[in-house]
This record gives structure tokens, sequence and C-alpha cells, in this order.
């Protein structure tokens, strides 16, 4: 199966002493990184900025909030940290040019809510396993005032800002999928990779029934090995995509004796495509079209003759040492 491919943003919020070492991080100014073994030093050079700082970090947040006129205490936060990425299956094959996309549409939708003068520094890091972008800003609202709690907002509003990411990205990276998350309870939204791993459980599917093709008592165990081989990877596949669709909200029928009534109930889905009023017609097409491939994936499982069947069984108890032939 294709893993899930997120876009992911983060932040953090610092007060003051701990900007420094922030900076330090960020700009690659130390000569070794004992606390973070995974910096490649001789990879840093492939590092980039989408935003220099003009300055030391502590310094420029300070300018910014007393040219703001903002009153501080010892602990008013004075900066904030968003670490922009995606997972590293998502920047698997990608060029250099094709990263950078990726992060400066990260940047123009933190400039779409926070004003872009505030932003002290944005560098991406290719020194590391994951590219991913350090960005900070001053937290200064629109009406100049100093607060990262307008700006961050409670778990709703950090909820909000991470739907926001997620719908401002995926425009350009349909692939991309928004984590968990209990506002998105019912989203219609079901990604690209769902259809493409249907795409390949119905390829194993038409190769399981061309064997399953002409079967009989006579040859059913000569072509069991290569039906077993298939199985290895099948059953798995038909279990992921189950809890895939669940996922999704997608409804389908669960059990193989339920498909043989697939023809009618499919009808009557398609009859209720016009009386849905919560789900779009959209959503209920793609459900339908999923639903239908994934019970035939089932169904034919019920095709396997029970010899075929026994013989997989056992194979499977003894483990992947023992090759399947040794049953036969």
């Amino acid at each position: 199966m294709e893993k899930a491919q997120y876009a992911i943003m983060r932040f953090a919020k610092y007060k003051g002493p701990e900007i420094g070492n922030i900076e330090a991080h960020n700009e690659r100014t130390k000569e070794k990184y004992a606390s973070n073994p995974d910096v490649d030093t001789s990879r840093s050079k492939y590092n980039f900025h989408l935003v220099k700082p003009p300055g030391k970090y502590r310094a420029e947040s300070e300018r910014q909030i007393a040219a703001a006129g903002c009153r501080t205490r010892k602990d008013s936060i004075r900066m904030i940290e968003t670490l922009f990425t995606a997972s590293p299956e998502f920047f698997k094959g990608k060029k250099r040019a094709e990263i950078r996309v990726f992060f400066e549409e990260a940047l123009h939708f933190l400039e779409q809510h926070q004003s872009k003068e505030t932003i002290i520094s944005a560098v991406v890091h290719m020194d590391e396993k994951t590219p991913h972008m350090h960005l900070c800003f001053v937290p200064l609202t629109e009406d100049g005032r100093l607060s990262a709690k307008d700006i961050m907002g409670n778990k709703k509003k950090l909820t909000w800002w991470q739907d926001e990411f997620w719908k401002h990205m995926v425009k350009k990276f349909p692939d991309l999928e928004r984590g968990e998350s209990a506002s998105l309870t019912g989203r219609d939204h079901i990604p690209p990779r769902v259809f493409k791993e249907m795409t390949r459980l119905t390829k194993q599917k038409s190769k399981l029934e061309d064997l399953l093709t002409g079967i009989n008592p006579f040859n059913a165990k000569s072509r069991a090995e290569e039906i077993c081989k298939i199985l290895d990877t099948y059953i798995p596949s038909v279990e992921k995509m189950d809890t895939l669709l669940r996922k999704y909200g997608v409804a389908f029928t669960k059990t193989a004796s339920e498909n043989k009534k697939l023809k009618t109930k499919n009808a009557e889905l398609e009859e209720s495509l016009a009386l849905a009023q919560k789900v779009s017609t959209l959503k209920q097409i793609e459900d339908l079209k999923l639903r239908r491939d994934y019970d035939s994936a089932v169904a034919i499982l019920e095709q396997i003759p029970a010899e075929v069947l026994n013989i997989y069984a056992q194979s499977s108890h003894r483990g992947k040492e023992r090759p399947i032939e040794q049953s036969l």
C-alpha cells in the first residue's frame, strides 16, 4: 500500500533567552550538532533561505516590538517559530526545484494570515532526513499588539490553522492529506492515493481471476503456488483498503456473503444519489465506484477452491522460511 503523504505545520513559542539557540540551529552557525545527529553538515550547503534574516533573531524581534510601541514583560512571547514539512514519502524522487516550490507555497500561506514584515527568517533545511522549513516571525497582530495568544489561539484556533494550511497546499499538491482532526469528521475529500491503491488492488484481482479461470480439482494443486503468492499481498491489501474506506466514510459491504446482493445494493445506492442531502453528489459517486471495486475484490475470494485455501492457510502458519512448494 502507498503510504499517506501528510502536510505538516507546527508552532512553537519563545520568550527571549532561548531565541539565540533557535537561531544557531536554524542558521547553522554551530560547528557540531551533538544534540541532533540527523544533521549532515556535508549537505548544509544545499540549505536555502526564502526570507533572509536582517540581523540577529532576538535583536530583530525587539526592534519590531519597540517600533510597534508594545510593552513587554519578562514572560512575553517575542517570537513564534513555524515548522513546515511533509511526510518523507512526499519528497521522494523530487528535485530541489520541486521541493522549493512546496516551501514557497507554505510561505505564501503564512503571508496570507500574518504580515510578511513580521517574518524574521524562513530557511529550508536539506541536510536532515526530511526537508523542512523553519519560519520565525514576531507575533504582532494587525492592530499592532504583541499577542501570540491572539495569533495561535486555543485548540480550536490551532485546528483552524491546520485545516487552512491543508486546504491551501492541497490545491497545488493533491496527494497531500490532512492529519486526523475532530474538525474533519465527515469531510468529503477522498485522497487520490485511495483510488491509486484501489487500481492496484483491481490489477491484482485480474491476475487472480486469470488463475481461477478454468480451475478444477485436477489442476487446483498445480496452480496453488502461484495463487498463494498473490494472496500473500492481496489479502493484506484488501484489509488495508477496508481500513481506508472506513476512514473516509465510504459505505461498502463487509462480508463475502453480502456480495451476492451487490447488484441490488448498487442499484439502491444509485437511486439514493438523487436523495442525498448531507453528502455531496461527487462524494456519493466516488463512494459508489470504490464500493463496487472493493466488493468485487472481496467477492473473488469466494471463487478460490477449498483445497487451495487449505494449502495457503498451512503455508501461512508455517511461516515464510519454508517455501509453499513443500506443502504441495
